[in-house]
Formats: C-alpha cells, structure tokens, sequence
C-alpha cells in the first residue's frame, strides 16, 4: 500500500533521457508508483487537451481495500474503465485467457460496435451465458453436516442469492434487495449492520456494491433484459462440519442513457466472489435457510471511482476525463483467482481496463 507519497519524475531527468534517446542510448527512467500518482488532487484536477474520438485513454482503478470483522473478511477491488469504443472492439477469446491483441483502433469498423439491439457485440460476454445459464455448479454430495439432498439445497439457494443480488431486474433498478436478504443469517449482527447502512446511508465504509449491483434508474437503464455471466458454483467442508459454498462469477451490465437521446452503449463489468457457510444449527445460531455470509470481493470495471452513491455509474464516451496508472487489467480474464488479479493492479487508487 505504501506509507508515503513519492514524488514525480523530476524534469531534469526526463531531459537528460531525452537528450540520450536522441544519442541512442540511454533508458527511460522509471516511472513512480500508481498510489504516486493518483494522490496529489492536483493530478486529478490538470487540464488536458481534448481526447480524439478514437484515442485510448487509460482510466482510474480504486485500490483495493480489505476489513476484518468478527471473523470474516470483507474485500474490494473497484476498476472503473473509460475506454473509446473503437479501441475494444474485435478483440477475440472467450475471456479465459490474459489479454489480448486487437486491431489498431482506425482499422476497426464501426459495425462492431455494440448496439441496442447487440448490446455485448465486441466483447467475449456475446459467448458467455444468459443470466444464471453462465454459472456451473459442482454435483450435490453428502458433506458435513449434511446429507446429499440438503446439500443440493443449499447450493440452490446459494445462487438464489446470487439471483437476488446481481440479477434481479429490480435490485438492478435500484430496489432493495429482499430476497437476497432474506437468506443472510440475521442472527449476523456486523453483516446486518453492514447492509443496512449501505442500503440507508452508502458511503466509502458501507457501499451496497460489494454485495449488490445496483444503477440509478435516473441516469442509466439496461440494454434489453439480458445480463451475460461466466462463473462457477463449488463447496466444501467448512469449520464445525458446515457447508461452505464458494460463487465466482463474472457478470457483464450493458446500459443506454436513461434520458435517451443517444445510442451508446456501455459496459458494466463485475467479477464477485462470495463464500457462504451452511451452518449446522446445532453448533452455530443461525436460521433455516439462511447462511452466515464469511467473505466477499468484488472487482468493477466502468461502475466508476470515488464513487460511493451506492450505485454504479458507467461512464460514456463524454464522460471520459480521468486517466488512470498501473498495469492493464483484462476485466473478461478468469484465468487466475481474484485475489491474484487485485493483487497484479497494484496499489493504485483506481486504474486502466484492456477492454470493457
């Protein structure tokens, strides 16, 4: 995370690099950290000149930020992406794999673009599945305290929750999410403490977007009634015979202005991991049907930085302003675990996106 600010590039060594790079030798000198550079407020406020239609420019990435309360972690990974859509599309791959080519951005027609109408053309999420149909869940077996009929219980009612709280049309909307809420074990006071102030009050402490995907109807609407996921269901034995169930799932939000007026679609992307114990209600206070929430992340591109409204807030292609630092980051990449993808973004605030 880093303890003190580091200064920038000092000007004398960018021109002594320069004039060696017209001798032929010499290196570029190196580049201070992300955390660097997205600190000082009067980065973020410098007038740039305007960006061409078609130019990349990189965007912001909230740094990841972890809590430990009673006994479980709490983990967040915001990646917000302003990317022109001329540079993303006709990338290939079923988002598998790391990265990517890509043609040059002026040799990409515009016909890939998405569209009301094929709001994931362009992006690996037009292969993935629709809605609950993109997530696998492992074959039901008798483990701890449960038998096999109720573990295949509680792995539907895990992606119940999943339902309820990243696929539901009206939590989407903005609505509360009740039936998420209702298979959270309530006798979990830090977790119910939790929802209820980001659902009351969201703020950078209590943000409803670790847990629930959520957009302001005022200002943006879902493209058709389809959301594209790719992710996996699995469990095992947890701590005093439970049952823990661990979702990874990747879900891809296409959005249109609410106000209309314009065709443009973006792409709200957020990869969540939630890992949910069944409880033996023998051993642990819970309630039937509910589960003790132990650990969740979540890693968000284009759902914006510094944004604590308790919505996501896609940018357009107006609203790209801010650049971001640190290494790319492919938001459709399920190669490698969560906590090593947040791990490879570094310490940057907020951060680039390969693609969105």
């Amino acid at each position: 995370m880093g303890s003190k600010d580091e200064a920038s590039i000092p000007d004398e060594e960018w021109e002594r690099f320069l004039r060696d790079a017209e001798a032929g030798a010499g290196s570029a000198p190196e580049e201070p950290s992300a955390r660097a550079r997205m600190v000082g407020r009067r980065l973020r406020e410098e007038t740039r000149p305007p960006e061409g239609w078609r130019t990349y420019q990189p965007v912001r990435r909230r740094r990841g930020k972890v809590w430990y309360v009673v006994g479980f972690v709490l983990a967040v990974g915001l990646l917000v992406v302003a990317l022109d859509p001329g540079r993303v599309i006709g990338w290939a791959g079923d988002g598998s794999g790391g990265g990517g080519g890509g043609l040059p951005a002026a040799e990409e027609p515009a016909a890939q673009l998405p569209t009301a109408d094929e709001p994931f053309k362009g992006s690996p999420a037009v292969e993935w599945g629709d809605g609950t149909a993109g997530i696998s869940m492992a074959a039901p077996e008798a483990t701890g305290w449960m038998s096999e009929k109720q573990v295949a219980e509680a792995l539907d009612r895990s992606r119940d929750f999943l339902v309820g709280s990243s696929l539901d049309p009206g939590v989407l909307r903005g609505e509360r999410p009740e039936k998420a809420l209702a298979l959270m074990n309530p006798h979990q006071e830090d977790v119910q403490d939790f929802v209820s102030a980001a659902l009351g009050e969201p703020s950078e402490e209590n943000d409803p977007l670790l847990l629930f995907s959520r957009f302001a109807q005022s200002e943006v609407r879902l493209a058709g009634d389809v959301v594209k996921t790719r992710g996996e269901i699995t469990f095992r034995e947890g701590k005093r015979g439970a049952v823990e169930v661990t979702s990874d799932v990747t879900y891809v939000y296409p959005v249109v202005r609410a106000a209309g007026g314009s065709d443009e679609v973006a792409r709200t992307i957020a990869r969540r991991e939630t890992v949910m114990s069944w409880d033996d209600p023998s051993k642990v206070i819970t309630e039937k049907g509910t589960f003790t929430l132990l650990s969740y992340k979540v890693d968000a591109t284009n759902g914006g930085c510094d944004n604590f409204t308790g919505y996501f807030v896609p940018e357009f292609s107006a609203d790209r302003t801010d650049e971001g630092s640190g290494p790319e980051v492919d938001p459709y990449d399920r190669s490698t675990s969560m906590d090593t993808s947040m791990d490879a973004a570094g310490d940057a605030e907020c951060g680039i996106a390969s693609r969105s």
